[in-house]
């Protein structure tokens, strides 16, 4: 985890004073931050999916 950018954005854009920020648990800290950590992440099906919808396009020479 990047503990710094973690404490910079605790500390700078969520108000929480140091003491506050340590006691938090890493998932205490996504849920402030919007992160919802019993989302999974995208799966391969999902990715192949999204491949066949927006299909890279060569450009042509």
């Amino acid at each position: 985890m990047d503990w710094s950018a973690l404490r910079r954005i605790g500390l700078c854009q969520l108000g929480l004073r140091p003491a506050d920020f340590w006691a938090l648990t890493p998932i205490e800290l996504l849920l402030m931050l919007g992160v919802d950590p019993a989302q999974s992440p995208m799966g391969r099906s999902r990715l192949a999916e999204l491949e066949r919808l927006y299909p890279d396009q060569s450009k042509e020479t």
